[in-house]
């Protein structure tokens, strides 16, 4: 996948040291991007895929995304190396459990700052980049739970949910611009997350809840990320592809 100028695309994935961002990234190294790998925690297994993929195709940077400048950090660490990315994957979440009546300001605010805000700011850094390249690709990594609900979870299906409405509203802006945004709905994919819950009786139910009857793999959703960001999906924008073994439908 090269760019109008014969070179490689650059891209940036954030949340890249997690078992959803790395096989995002060893799909979009092996189509043949440059990867600029944003991660807060997980240094050696982000080292280790840097490693395997190759120094020459991977930049880490260390980020925390509810700072602020973190965006215009990893806008730097690709323009300086490579180029102006035309590809931005947002990856990055996290999951706190709080019921409503017990959540604090803290608690809902840090984790809708790194689940919804953190993309708002990430594709504000890249737009104009895309635009003076003449196109460009944004997916942003949603959640069944925007769907569902999730019970405790609350301010995680709000901003999953907020990310939906954000995809869909820049998709209509940036659309005469060349630049197609687009959502990838995951549902119980075998990350972090939900391994975390494997022993227990509600690791079973999310299994039993599922058509397909098993959990998604890494590979299968950073398949459908290679798709929308490939010249074949040069005509789908505000869409919401929903890889979830049949957990949500439509």
């Amino acid at each position: 996948m090269t760019d109008v100028r014969g070179l490689s695309e650059v891209a940036i994935v954030t949340g890249g040291a997690g078992a959803m961002g790395s096989a995002i990234t060893r799909e979009l190294v092996r189509r043949g991007c440059r990867v600029v790998i944003g991660y807060r925690s997980g240094e050696q297994a982000a080292r280790a895929l840097a490693e395997e993929l190759g120094n020459e195709n991977v930049e880490l940077i260390r980020a925390d995304l509810s700072d602020r400048q973190a965006a215009q950090t990893l806008l730097a660490a690709a323009s300086g190396r490579w180029s102006s990315p035309t590809i931005l994957v947002n990856n990055a979440g996290v999951m706190t459990q709080a019921v409503v009546a017990e959540m604090t300001d803290l608690q809902w605010d840090g984790l809708v700052d790194i689940n919804l805000s953190s993309a708002f700011r990430l594709a504000r850094a890249v737009i104009p980049g895309m635009i003076a390249a003449g196109a460009g690709r944004i997916v942003n990594i949603s959640s069944q739970a925007a769907y569902r609900g999730s019970i405790g979870r609350a301010h995680y299906a709000a901003a999953k949910a907020g990310l939906l409405g954000f995809t869909f509203s820049l998709a209509r802006e940036l659309g005469p611009s060349s630049i197609t945004v687009n959502a990838v709905v995951p549902g119980r994919i075998e990350s972090e997350m939900v391994t975390d819950h494997s022993d227990d009786a509600r690791f079973l139910e999310w299994v039993e809840q599922t058509p397909l009857g098993r959990l998604g793999r890494p590979e299968e959703l950073a398949s459908a990320v290679g798709y929308l960001t490939s010249p074949e999906a040069s005509y789908i924008t505000g869409a919401a592809l929903q890889v979830g073994g049949g957990l949500v439908m439509g």
